[in-house]
């Protein structure tokens, strides 16, 4: 079977624990136990039986974690589904802002502060700048994910945005188009990030403590169009319920009964060269770095800005169907047809689970109670 991050956690996990027990914050202890646990006995499930063969397989419940790698597909399915509703017949650009290195020291120690002041400044900054008549002038769009690593699983936090190209007047009631390829300046927006981000975190006690010379350096941000409303949906899917490693990166444990010269391989890909790389640490030094990407309990880590948020989004759906309208009358010189009776769903049903056998339906034999106290 091919190597997964359930088998390095069960496999170290208890080690890390007891050496690291002062240290461990909650969620990241309960990264560890639920990942450990993930569709094993511990958290009970079904048993199917074959009526044909016999065949008897057992169904185990997932942990539903939202940093275990095997337990995110089913939510970035529902996202998708959401955003579709979303959806402008517009160009689309993707925005990343990031931190400089000297901060990433105090962010990992005080995440949820340095997160939610990463959104709020880079937010804030797009925000301000779009409402310049120069660029858009108007309110704009943004749906923002957090991300804590790089392709290696180095600590680096940046948020991603996707955003329309074009925003709402100042009346709220007409659309302000963007140019095709271009959003808005990057330089003047990285200034004023960084502006915005300095003035957010003057008012904690963890200022005080940050180098100065972090506010006269140039902070990174990048601004790439990303095509029509489809295409962007598509390039941001990857990002928003990615985990920091997924298990087909893992390509090699080497055991030698102690989680400090036990190794672990995975591989990635260069973001410059794009050339497949392979990174080899041990055992416990690579459960560290993952756990450095565990986010505080009740953290949002996908959020919504603009005519996205939650107050303006009625007055934007509302917009956007007129919008629909007069972009098909535009084009085809009529009026739209309106449908009546019901939608036919292109939704297929499940298939029923084959026995893997005979290849006949198993049928449902009884249901599994959770065993905590059974080792995975």
């Amino acid at each position: 079977m091919a190597l997964e991050l359930a088998d390095i956690f069960r496999q170290y996990g208890t080690a890390y624990r007891q050496k690291y027990s002062a240290q461990l914050l909650p969620s990241h202890r309960r990264a560890l136990r639920d990942i450990e646990r993930c569709r094993t006995e511990a958290l009970g499930g079904q048993v199917f039986t074959c009526s044909a063969c016999g065949e008897v397989q057992y169904s185990y419940h997932s942990c539903r974690n939202r940093h275990c790698p095997k337990c995110q597909h089913e939510r970035a399915q529902e996202w998708l589904q959401f955003q579709q509703e979303l959806l402008l017949d517009a160009p689309y650009f993707f925005l990343t802002f990031t931190i400089p290195a000297e901060l990433r020291i105090f962010a990992s120690q005080n995440q949820k502060l340095f997160y939610n002041t990463l959104f709020r400044a880079s937010a804030q900054a797009t925000q301000i700048l779009a409402r310049d008549p120069r660029f858009i002038g108007g309110q704009i769009g943004l749906v923002g994910v957090l991300h804590t690593w790089t392709r290696n699983l180095v600590y680096h936090p940046h948020i991603h945005y996707l955003v329309p190209g074009g925003g709402l007047d100042p009346d709220l009631h007409t659309w302000r188009k963007a140019r095709k390829k271009y959003f808005m300046p990057v330089p003047a927006l990285s200034k004023l990030f960084r502006a915005r981000f300095q003035h957010l975190l003057r008012e904690t006690p963890i200022f005080a403590k940050i180098p100065s010379r972090v506010w006269y350096k140039d902070w990174v941000v990048h601004c790439e169009a990303v095509g029509n409303g489809q295409a962007a949906l598509k390039y941001l899917a990857p990002y928003v319920y990615r985990v920091a490693i997924s298990n087909r990166r893992l390509t090699k444990m080497v055991d030698t009964g102690c989680m400090e010269s036990s190794l672990v391989t995975f591989q990635y890909r260069a973001s410059k060269t794009r050339q497949l790389k392979h990174c080899t640490l041990s055992a416990e030094k690579f459960i560290h770095r993952f756990l450095q990407h565990v986010l505080p309990r009740g953290f949002v880590k996908i959020r919504y800005f603009g005519f996205f948020g939650a107050t303006l989004r009625p007055r934007w759906l509302s917009l956007r169907k007129q919008l629909e309208q007069e972009s098909l009358i535009e084009s085809t010189g009529s009026q739209p047809e309106t449908v009546s009776g019901s939608t036919t769903s292109n939704v297929s049903q499940a298939a029923p689970w084959l026995c893997p056998k005979c290849r006949q339906p198993m049928r449902f034999l009884r249901t599994l109670a959770p065993n905590p106290c059974r080792s995975p």
